[in-house]
């Protein structure tokens, strides 16, 4: 039986019995005085003077398994918890210990099937549960508040979203992760709450990783960025959709295509590499065909503690079409008690569109503070999406602060504005509470 098995048996044996600690003493289990008294009569309680109590408490000390008996009267079944206690393990009985096992047979039969129904119930259950290298992380946001300047989000509001993150190691390098995900949404749609339809739980992507020697790391899956082994250098952790990407909007690959792979490689010393893809493998237009939309890119990076830049270039395929991204991002770390700054810069480029408006930009500042009282602080701006060339810029403007009540929960009121070219400012007041167990 294992351990943990042993432990749930353990109460149905000895639930009924004081413990005490084992100490062995010898002694003759054939001694007459056994055989002069009579045999118990069928009745509940067994006396201090009956035969079986004196032979029992010879029995706890000489095998070691009791130091004595509770001094009172005991019932049969608690005789019977002290017998099975000490005679399970036993090859060969005394004459002795046979007499007692056959006088308390009813009620040794009785510990048998208990013990057996609970080892039959530990096996169905170790059957169903997770295999030993698969964990499971569970977390739920919920929020509320109003956008002043949006009609759709203007009344108070209240979402929540569920996310379970689900790991599995079969070689103790690889990692198969599957992210399951459940949401209201709706409303508040600036802040990324997992929200699905009908507040489904739905399969929110799927991917497999392993390396490929000691510096290269391969992964592929459906549902995933591209770039999942990309290192864009950014220390910026906000928690709206718009400057959360840190200025890396469309070449950090998360176009949701569906297929995805890539892979990376560490050239030590903080330097390292990546490539990813993005295609339309299960639908009918295929990967790396005309007929469908396919996304690449890549990726050079370094980071240390103080500082670290990267590069990403992305290519996304419509049909004859192409679009291209490059974004250059940066972030600096300085001592003491002073934020980090992190930026990014993106440029692109679409070929489908006239010659007066195939560029954009998109660019983001953000600080952080690690340190403000219990929690963290943090600010940013940026364009809120690529602003394409001979068209005014619309910035948004960002402040948080996370405070954690304990390892479990934060607490995390935001405030934002975005301007809007030609019509009224959208400024939001929200309220997020974050669960992870």
């Amino acid at each position: 039986m294992k351990f943990f098995q042993s432990l749930l048996v353990a109460p149905a044996v000895l639930g009924f019995v004081t413990p005490f600690s084992a100490h062995a003493t010898n002694i003759n289990l054939s001694d007459s005085v056994y055989s002069q008294e009579s045999i118990i009569p069928s009745f509940d309680s067994i006396y201090k003077s009956d035969w079986s109590y004196k032979a029992i408490n010879d029995l706890a000390k000489s095998r070691g398994c009791l130091n004595s008996i509770p001094n009172r009267n005991i019932s049969r079944f608690e005789a019977a918890s002290i017998i099975n206690s000490c005679l399970s393990n036993v090859v060969q009985f005394t004459d002795i210990e046979n007499r007692l096992i056959e006088e308390f047979n009813p009620e040794l039969a009785l510990i048998k099937s208990r013990v057996d129904g609970i080892e039959t119930r530990m096996n169905e259950f170790e059957a169903g549960v997770f295999s030993p290298t698969t964990s499971a992380s569970f977390s739920v946001d919920m929020a509320i508040g109003a956008v002043d300047g949006y009609s759709n989000e203007e009344k108070l509001g209240a979402i929540y979203g569920y996310q379970i993150d689900l790991t599995t190691s079969f070689t103790g390098e690889d990692s198969l992760d599957i992210s399951l995900d459940a949401g209201s949404g709706g409303h508040l749609s600036e802040l990324d709450l997992n929200a699905t339809t009908d507040d489904a739980l739905v399969v929110d992507g799927i991917s497999y990783t392993f390396p490929l020697g000691d510096k290269t790391t391969v992964f592929f899956g459906d549902s995933m960025d591209g770039s999942t082994l990309y290192s864009t250098a950014c220390t910026y952790g906000g928690p709206t959709n718009a400057l959360d990407d840190c200025g890396n909007y469309s070449s950090a690959l998360a176009a949701g295509k569906g297929t995805t792979f890539g892979a990376s490689y560490d050239f030590g010393n903080g330097f390292t590499a990546a490539i990813g893809y993005e295609g339309q493998g299960s639908s009918s237009s295929g990967l790396m065909t005309l007929q469908g939309e396919d996304a690449y890119g890549g990726q050079v990076a370094y980071s240390s503690d103080s500082y670290g830049i990267s590069l990403t270039y992305g290519l996304i395929e419509a049909g004859i079409a192409d679009t291209t991204h490059t974004a250059l991002n940066g972030y600096f770390t300085p001592e003491g008690n002073f934020p980090s700054i992190s930026v990014g810069y993106e440029w692109s480029h679409d070929d489908s569109a006239p010659s007066s408006s195939d560029t954009s930009s998109h660019y983001f500042v953000g600080l952080m503070f690690d340190e403000v009282g219990p929690g963290t602080f943090g600010a940013a701006l940026g364009t809120k999406t690529p602003s394409v060339e001979n068209v005014d810029d619309q910035l948004m403007y960002e402040a948080f602060y996370s405070y954690p009540i304990n390892d479990g929960m934060t607490i995390t009121p935001l405030v934002y504005v975005k301007e809007v070219n030609g019509g009224d400012n959208e400024t939001a007041l929200m309220v997020k509470s974050s669960f992870s167990f």
